[in-house]
């Protein structure tokens, strides 16, 4: 093994024994593109296109294309089946005070106070671009990344004062907005064995705090409603990454994201704080049109449903077909923090006219009513 291939090695050697220690909490990874949410939200290792300004800066450097693109996507969790749960409550007729309206009244609430009963929603969006000169690469995005959560203030109640019955509880929710503008620089040596990246972040922060009453809130919009204005402060973010290849069918990578822990006023006083948050990943390609990948975040990451932590562990899979013309993904993911949680499967499908790509993406999982959905459009050549 010559000296440079030393080096290299010591240098991720380092990188790694730097970034894994940073075990604080910190809001959950988003996952940002359509071909890395159909593959289970797997990217660090896979991501080379401009989407690596969010990903892993690093991946810009390891392909010499220019790429342009536009996405949006989201996905919700609800644990509990909470909007639904609402709604019952309140198509109730809470006039009724006889025996069988009571006890529907009381099946619908401890059906809200069950242990585990909250929601976790994320969402993307923005416009990002990369290029190549030589082994270097720039790379810049305009994004939006949110993030929420709801959960109930306390114990849903009810009073019975032979007239009328009158449900007491509130359901609380926690939303930020990331609002950036993203110059990211990657560097490849050692025939694009290697490589490091750096992404420096203006972020514009909209933190939401708010809740509603349970009566009352018949529809999802009112309870949006009532989360009420969002307090905007500014701070800068510094995420860092590097990307291994040590043959051409095998990729590694790590990002650690926000080291400098950005923070942001909360309406409520609060401070919502994005602490490092460290994800790695691997791609093999057991031939040149399939790529199977696999992503785990390092850190166990806050999420803003208090008492909900994320530490999501993603598969995925890749097959194109008639030289990148089509992209058939399956994936699954799933949250290592909650054992009762099941993977959630994703798939993906893309097609590519000449330099155009459009690209969509979902997953559904029935039990944890679980919904994902992603599209873009990219220029690449």
């Amino acid at each position: 093994m010559n000296t440079r291939v030393k080096s290299s090695i010591r240098y991720t050697a380092a990188l790694l024994a730097v970034l894994l220690p940073l075990q604080a909490a910190a809001v959950e990874f988003v996952f940002v593109g359509s071909r890395q949410m159909g593959m289970g939200g797997a990217g660090v290792a896979t991501t080379t296109d401009s989407l690596a300004t969010y990903w892993n800066p690093a991946g810009m450097a390891m392909s010499k294309k220019f790429d342009m693109r536009i996405q949006g996507g989201g996905q919700v969790i609800d644990r509990g089946d909470v909007f639904d749960t609402i709604k019952d409550i309140n198509n109730l007729n809470l006039n009724n005070t006889s025996a069988g309206n009571i006890a529907r009244l009381q099946q619908q609430i401890d059906r809200m106070n069950k242990p585990g009963t909250n929601l976790t929603a994320a969402a993307s969006g923005g416009f990002y671009v990369k290029g190549n000169f030589g082994e270097h690469a720039l790379g810049f995005n305009v994004s939006d990344v949110a993030t929420s959560g709801g959960f109930l203030r306390g114990p849903v109640g009810f009073t019975n004062n032979g007239t009328n019955l009158t449900v007491n509880g509130q359901f609380a929710m926690n939303g930020l907005e990331v609002r950036q503008a993203a110059l990211s620089y990657a560097y490849a040596f050692m025939d694009r064995m290697f490589s490091i990246g750096i992404t420096g972040k203006v972020i514009q922060g909209a933190a939401y705090t708010g809740a509603t009453n349970i009566r009352g809130a018949s529809d999802d919009v009112k309870v949006f409603e009532d989360i009420g204005r969002a307090k905007i402060s500014s701070a800068l973010g510094i995420d860092v990454g590097a990307m291994f290849r040590p043959s051409s069918w095998l990729r590694m990578g790590i990002v650690a994201k926000d080291i400098n822990a950005p923070t942001f006023d909360a309406p409520n006083g609060d401070k919502f704080k994005l602490l490092p948050q460290v994800r790695t990943g691997i791609a093999v390609n057991p031939y040149n049109s399939l790529t199977l990948t696999a992503d785990v975040d390092v850190t166990k990451n806050n999420t803003l449903t208090p008492g909900v932590h994320s530490q999501v562990l993603s598969l995925g899979a890749e097959q194109t077909i008639l030289s990148e013309l089509l992209s058939f993904r399956l994936g699954a993911f799933k949250n290592m923090q909650d054992a009762k949680t099941p993977f959630i499967p994703t798939a993906g499908f893309g097609i590519r006219v000449l330099a155009l790509r459009i690209d969509i993406a979902g997953g559904y999982d029935f039990r944890d009513q679980a919904a994902l959905a992603s599209g873009s459009i990219a220029v690449t050549f």
